[in-house]
């Protein structure tokens, strides 16, 4: 008989956390077959709490490694030490890591250094620009090399790790859990932690929901997206816009000067991830340079105009529920400006398909590992968009 294994979960940010949230709740179910240990390096510190919190989720060891104005060379120092350290303690049969953080990549090397196989959850996605995103391009790479379980979130993603040589075998296309954390979370009757949203979504007409943090659009890029912004505000007056502003101060300095001060243009602090999910669900239009959101605002029929130049997720805009902008200001105020006008465009961006996930990401992870460990004979059926 197969003996219970031991599964340790690894992240340090709060998409880490939103990500990984409906896994470990799935790895709890059986206690029978795993011990789950879940280790934070508190890459992030507040918001990383709040998402802990939402799913119920309490930290077996928390390296507590933020620093003020940390840096990329710190936060992987000081991660792959931590870590070291931890793995060498507990000695797990499987180290799970997600995404393309720091500390996603200082786990899988920490798990490598040991010989513990590697579980890469988000496995495969790919810009194919060195740059664009930084350094996350790079990371998926490098954990991808040492991963021994690729869980692709889509067949995309499956296909870029066949053509860089990995072997079929290894890879599990599962959909993506962020889809599944972001199902779980949305309520027709929520009441949103940050009261003004509250109030503000009582307001009549459109909303306009915005995040705006990329390290690769600091500066000037940045000030053109809020230029654009600031000029959308200006030309729509039945809209209002949101912006829950980052707290990096990079993004702040550029922030407020331009947003600042117009009647319709909310400023908030970061809000928690249940108010972000519920936000987009009742928002009209979305403008970002994020990554989880391209997927997240497609669950709920979100078009969204992503603000950036590339995109490891291609899916969202062959699937017509992103539109790539770039980070031109005509460029932006041109993809959102038409959003806002033609109701035929919008209806189309926002009847697309979700090609990311259907709620089950989760339970075919754990199901995988069980399958891998000897616990059941088959695998699940993969996901199919």
């Amino acid at each position: 008989m197969t003996t219970r294994k031991k599964v340790m979960v690894i992240f340090g940010t709060r998409p880490e956390a939103t990500k990984m949230g409906p896994v470990i709740q799935e790895f709890n179910k059986h206690p029978e077959w795993f011990e789950t240990k879940v280790v934070v390096t508190g890459q992030h510190r507040e918001q990383l709490e709040q998402a802990l919190s939402h799913f119920g989720i309490r930290p077996d060891v928390d390296l507590a490694l933020m620093r003020e104005n940390q840096s990329l060379a710190y936060v992987t120092s000081a991660a792959v030490t931590g870590l070291d350290q931890v793995i060498s303690a507990e000695r797990p049969d499987l180290v799970l890591v997600h995404g393309d953080t720091q500390t996603a990549v200082c786990g899988g090397m920490a798990a490598f250094f040991h010989k513990i196989p590697v579980g890469h959850v988000e496995a495969g996605l790919r810009s194919h620009h060195k740059y664009s995103p930084w350094p996350e391009e790079v990371n998926r790479k490098i954990i991808d090399v040492v991963a021994d379980l690729l869980f692709a979130p889509t067949a995309g993603s499956r296909h870029n790790l066949i053509r860089e040589g990995y072997p079929e075998q290894h890879i599990y296309v599962t959909g993506q859990t962020g889809v599944d954390a972001a199902m779980k979370t949305c309520r027709s009757d929520y009441v949103f932690h940050e009261d003004r949203l509250n109030r503000l979504l009582r307001q009549p007409g459109k909303v306009l929901t915005m995040t705006a943090h990329r390290k690769e659009n600091y500066g000037s890029p940045m000030r053109q997206m809020f230029h654009a912004v600031r000029r959308i505000a200006d030309e729509y007056p039945d809209l209002s816009v949101i912006y829950p502003v980052h707290l990096s101060p990079a993004v702040r300095e550029v922030a407020y000067p331009i947003l600042a001060g117009h009647e319709r243009i909310h400023l908030l602090e970061p809000i928690d991830y249940p108010d972000m999910m519920n936000l987009l669900s009742r928002s009209d239009l979305v403008l970002s340079d994020s990554g989880g959101l391209q997927e997240e605002a497609v669950v709920f029929h979100k078009p969204l105009v992503l603000m950036r130049d590339t995109t490891e997720r291609p899916e969202a805009v062959a699937a017509n529920a992103v539109h790539l902008a770039g980070t031109d200001e005509e460029a932006i105020h041109a993809a959102a400006s038409r959003l806002l006008t033609d109701t035929d465009y919008y209806a189309s961006m926002a009847s697309a398909h979700n090609p990311f996930g259907d709620g089950r990401a989760s339970r075919r992870i754990v199901q995988i590992v069980a399958r891998h460990f000897g616990f059941v004979p088959g695998l699940p059926a993969q996901f199919q968009a």
